[in-house]
């Protein structure tokens, strides 16, 4: 017999963390894990536009991160009995290794980039942005709950790894990188 996928427990406003504890639907802690959520389609999106081995299977390993970080912030850091995943250092070493392998076959950026030039390029850069907003909900829930630290180090590397795929992707496609020059 299929399991419901539909409890009717949330009809209400509120939601369950890891750990039993209801909270509202615009809790912050739900915010954040829901922004990860997001990212992580967005991720997938750009990945199913990847032909590269390499980068694909990073991509593969940058989603089960952000599962894993989604499961850390829904789960209540006082309530909480099961075992989770976590998050390591060295998961944040592979982004730092993968940036500086992406930078060594880039140009130097002296300006700002305008986000698009090809369609994955732009996914690429939602993707990015949707990562920072992320970051930003998950610094608003550490000014008041407990938060590794560890997660939001992987948000920021992880933005930034973004930025420079959107830039070796442009290279990648021979999409045109249309610098920002201010109207002065």
């Amino acid at each position: 017999m299929a399991t419901k996928i539909y409890t009717k427990t949330g009809d209400k406003g509120q939601t369950s963390l890891i750990g039993g504890t209801r909270v509202p639907k615009h809790h912050i802690r739900i915010e954040a894990y829901g922004t990860i959520d997001e990212l992580n389609s967005f991720i997938g999106l750009v990945r199913d536009n990847i032909s590269e081995k390499e980068l694909f299977d990073l991509l593969i390993e940058i989603q089960d991160r952000l599962f894993t970080i989604g499961s850390l912030l829904a789960a209540d850091p006082n309530k909480n009995k099961m075992q989770l995943p976590q998050i390591f250092e060295s998961d944040i070493i592979v982004l730092e290794k993968a940036i500086d392998k992406m930078n060594e076959t880039l140009p130097e950026m002296k300006h700002f980039i305008l986000p698009g030039g090809n369609r994955i390029v732009s996914y690429c850069h939602i993707a990015r942005c949707v990562c920072r907003r992320g970051e930003r909900a998950v610094l608003k829930l550490a000014e008041n709950e407990k938060v590794d630290e560890l997660i939001y180090k992987y948000l920021n590397r992880l933005s930034d790894h973004l930025f420079v795929l959107c830039r070796k992707l442009s290279k990648d496609l021979n999409a045109n990188e249309i610098q920002w020059k201010p109207r002065l």
